[in-house]
């Protein structure tokens, strides 16, 4: 068979390599990855890739399991069935490795961004993010998105010597690059220049296809899961979809041609119909966009001056229609706002208390230096935050307000 160069692919299958499918040329290779910044003497090279290694790290981390109990919309005591960030990271990853793999590039890559992006997230999410952000305004700022750097290459300890989890560079980029190129520098963003000095992520490129496939996976997760939480909550009706393009066609299809369809089956039925839509045209549109931008390595994607990751713009409208209406019917209710402002309480109480009153920081967080000078302090206490389950921060908050 004759491949062209644009459709040309290549399987690597020799013992030691462990790329096992085919993949384009625009794909990462994780065969010609560009390492680690700690150097390692693998002793698994046989049986499990970088990539693979780079998966377990990230999910035997402690910061990928406290996902587990950290908002995404609702917070995690008011029901089993809402999803937290580990379910959101965990539905984002399976869409990932989906559209990564139609697009013959590296699903492992895809995936392993997805269950990464959102560790660096606090407690009560976005409204964590917002009071922490507030609170350490003197200091620097707060970025969800810096603090996923720092703790996958500082704060996260399980090799000896070494910190942070030592993972590739492909992933690393990935992470921070997912949403694009990081050029403008703020005092929230600065971990990550300061990062990039020691060991240089290409910030001012755009990210490998997988990392694009990524943060578009984002949106199509939290779009879908969050009507379909919404929906649960009882925050607005099925009714009030219909206006939606695409969205509220495929539900009026559904009820007409399954008139007595219960609710919750109705709601699985048009979240799965959904995503594949969305899916399909990202994968198509994609595909022509590759072929239309003559894109044909990983350099291409990289110099390329814009995202070629996208929907469609029929795709696109639905999408940014969908958040609209989100915007002001869930994320804007008064029951969500009531938690927004508990939440954003609580951490600037936490914030607060604790940069009043270090000695109350676990030990091994605290010396001296660090207690008189604020600079350091701050950094100690926002970490500390940030690192919080929603529980355990509702639990310190209780016990500081006794």
């Amino acid at each position: 068979m004759v491949l062209t160069d644009a459709k040309s692919k290549y399987l690597n299958s020799s013992s030691t390599k462990h790329t096992r499918y085919l993949m384009a040329k625009y794909a990462t290779d994780e065969n010609k990855s560009k390492g680690r910044y700690y150097k390692e003497i693998a002793e698994d090279n046989k049986y499990r890739s970088v990539f693979g290694r780079d998966r377990d790290r990230i999910i035997n981390s402690s910061s990928f399991r406290r996902l587990q109990y950290k908002t995404q919309v609702f917070v995690n005591h008011q029901g089993d069935h809402y999803r937290t960030r580990l379910t959101h990271s965990l539905e984002m990853a399976q869409i990932a490795r989906w559209i990564a793999g139609a697009l013959e590039i590296n699903k492992d890559l895809a995936e392993i961004v997805s269950l990464a992006h959102d560790l660096g997230h606090t407690p009560f999410g976005h409204a964590g993010e917002k009071a922490l952000n507030n609170k350490m305004q003197n200091y620097g700022g707060f970025s969800h998105n810096a603090h996923t750097l720092k703790l996958i290459t500082k704060i996260e300890k399980v090799f000896i010597g070494i910190d942070g989890l030592n993972l590739s560079w492909e992933t690393l980029e990935g992470v921070v690059k997912h949403n694009g190129p990081v050029i403008e520098k703020n005092s929230s963003n600065n971990y990550i220049f300061e990062y990039n000095k020691i060991y240089n992520l290409d910030l001012n490129n755009f990210p490998s296809l997988e990392a694009q496939v990524s943060a578009i996976s984002d949106d199509i997760a939290y779009n879908n899961h969050d009507i379909e939480d919404g929906l649960r909550a009882g925050l607005f009706e099925i009714e009030a979809l219909f206006s939606i393009p695409l969205i509220g066609d495929i539900y009026q299809e559904i009820l007409k041609n399954n008139s007595n369809i219960k609710r919750e089956l109705l709601v699985a039925e048009a979240k799965r119909k959904i995503t594949l839509k969305m899916v399909v045209d990202v994968i198509e549109n994609t595909k022509h966009n590759i072929k239309n931008f003559k894109i044909k390595s990983i350099d291409d994607v990289r110099k390329f001056n814009q995202s070629i990751v996208n929907f469609s713009d029929f795709m696109q409208d639905v999408h940014f229609k969908t958040k609209e209406f989100l915007m002001q019917n869930m994320y804007r209710h008064n029951i969500v706002n009531q938690m927004t402002k508990d939440a954003e309480n609580i951490v600037a109480t936490l914030f607060d208390f604790f940069m009043q009153n270090s000695n109350y920081l676990p030990k091994d967080e605290i010396t001296i230096s660090n207690k008189n000078n604020k600079k350091l302090l701050s950094d100690i206490v926002s970490d500390y935050i940030a690192g919080m389950t929603d529980r355990f921060a509702i639990k310190q908050y209780q016990q500081i307000i006794k």
